[in-house]
């Protein structure tokens, strides 16, 4: 209400009492004033009340939310269901326009102020996960693989010639699909192998741009997040090799902006070498539904490119999402997260070594990989993979998701390319592992949980290996829990935990 309406109020009601009730509204809207002006994420987290309002806001400048509003285009914002209306905060016209995904829509104003404010909050995020440099970016509703094809359309328009991509390998399907989707040839280096960890092969990959020649490359796509045993790539001598040879430099950043160690891999390949773009997943990092992306980068011009290289209008669902959920948090709830998903990798690790231990196994020593970690699994070394195979169903069943069991030789076909022992990054990794990752939100029940399922797993694992089924005094082994999943009843309230541990594939 305006001045004028307040004023009205008053003589329905003592004018103390509006005064007070506007001095409510405007402690509100005095925030909403502060986003506006400074598109940051606010200190603190908002109330819902604040994000509701601001949202109502918005939605009434958009057209189709126009009291006699006349629409007479195949595109009005028209909305069958009233729940999907509720849902979306009636706000129906999508972001961007047919030229260009971050394009300003002359009839959805409410929509394109939604869509400049979140690119500029996550914008925001990455700088406070340790990219500082980072010039631009914008939320794109593909996941990962998707945002990836499109980079590489768009470095397509300025390298025609090129057919390569030369690619580290990374045994996760949708980073090699979105090569083969954007219609070029992946060139694979094989990793090598340090102690327990596969790293970038430097030497193989230098070897192999002179081979192809620079101007027949048109990327390398290097690789922060990954599962162990595999590491993030060598960026900062990626990046410095594209420099030299000018060749463009795309990171699958997935899950690495909740890493201070990827986020400071990226900021240093870009300030040493060449950095043109980074992707990471919305879900991954931002905790929310599956559907959108980030695609960010330290050249201005060639982030709007990518964005002006989407055809058509795009959901604004991701863009919503997110900012919500950044206003929500505030910058102190969101570096807290960061914190804690720190705090979780050294309590995860620690429980799974004493498992580990335990159970006759042992930890793999991948300490360059800050977010996930394995431990092998001498009983699943058999060679059809069977064990391999009961073990990860079994702990799926027990309501463990993300965790993956690896066996060696297991051959898979992705997009017409053959991979021996897929999922272990590697021809030749000696070891069958089982992987978990200490993902953004995490919490130590979660860990505690599943440490406790996966003792129960592997006990039961090796008695029906060994047919035995009595413990080591001789009594005989009680696995009704494992059976029946009857510690799913945690001490808090009696609730169900699920683990979130990121899931790879």
């Amino acid at each position: 209400m305006d001045a004028q309406a307040r004023k009205l109020c008053s003589n329905l009601v003592p004018a103390a009492y509006i005064t007070q009730g506007e001095q409510a509204r405007n402690a509100h809207e005095n925030k909403i004033k502060h986003l506006l002006q400074h598109r940051k994420i606010p200190a603190e987290g908002w109330t819902d009340q604040t994000i509701e309002l601001l949202l109502q806001e918005l939605a009434v400048m958009d057209s189709n939310n126009f009291p006699g509003n006349c629409g007479v285009g195949e595109r009005e914002g028209r909305i069958a269901s009233q729940l999907v209306a509720q849902r979306h905060y009636r706000l129906a016209h999508g972001i961007g326009r047919s030229g260009d995904i971050t394009a300003v829509q002359p009839k959805a104003a409410g929509s394109s102020v939604l869509m400049k404010l979140a690119n500029s909050l996550v914008l925001d995020a990455i700088k406070l996960s340790g990219i500082q440099s980072v010039s631009s970016c914008f939320v794109v509703p593909m996941a990962t693989g998707m945002a990836l094809v499109l980079c590489m359309l768009t470095l397509r328009l300025r390298r025609p010639d090129a057919k390569y991509v030369v690619w580290p390998r990374i045994d996760q399907k949708s980073c090699f699909k979105s090569i083969v989707t954007a219609g070029f040839e992946p060139v694979v280096i094989e990793n090598i192998l340090d102690g327990d960890e596969l790293c970038t092969d430097l030497e193989t990959l230098k070897r192999k741009v002179d081979e192809l020649g620079a101007s027949n490359i048109l990327c390398v796509m290097s690789t922060t997040s990954c599962f162990a045993p595999r590491i993030p790539d060598k960026l900062e001598e990626i990046g410095e090799l594209c420099k030299s040879k000018d060749i463009p430099h795309i990171v699958n950043n997935a899950y690495g902006l909740q890493s201070s160690k990827c986020t400071h891999l990226i900021q240093q390949a870009a300030r040493v070498g060449r950095v043109d773009a980074f992707v990471q997943s919305t879900d991954k990092n931002f905790m929310v539904p599956v559907g959108g992306s980030v695609i960010a980068g330290f050249d201005r011009g060639f982030i709007e490119q990518i964005g002006k290289t989407y055809p058509g209008r795009a959901s604004n669902t991701p863009s919503m999402d997110l900012l919500i959920t950044l206003l929500s948090l505030g910058a102190s709830g969101y570096k807290k997260l960061l914190a804690e998903r720190k705090e979780m990798y050294g309590y995860l690790q620690e429980r799974l070594a004493t498992c580990a231990e335990q159970c006759g196994e042992r930890l793999l020593s991948t300490r360059r990989n800050p977010i996930s970690m394995g431990v092998t699994l001498t009983l699943a070394n058999d060679p059809e993979g069977k064990m391999a195979t009961e073990i990860g169903s079994m702990l799926f069943t027990r309501f463990v998701s993300g965790t993956r069991v690896v066996a060696p030789g297991k051959e898979n076909v992705v997009s017409g390319y053959k991979f021996e022992n897929f999922g272990a990054h590697s021809n030749d990794y000696p070891h069958a592992y089982l992987t978990a990752a200490a993902a953004i939100g995490m919490t130590k029940l979660d860990v505690d949980t599943f440490i406790s399922r996966l003792e129960k797993v592997l006990a039961k694992c090796k008695q029906t290996q060994s047919g035995d089924s009595h413990d080591a005094e001789g009594n005989e082994c009680d696995l009704s829990g494992v059976e029946n999943g009857s510690d799913l009843q945690s001490g808090d309230g009696g609730k169900s935990s699920i683990i979130y541990v990121q899931d790879q594939l």
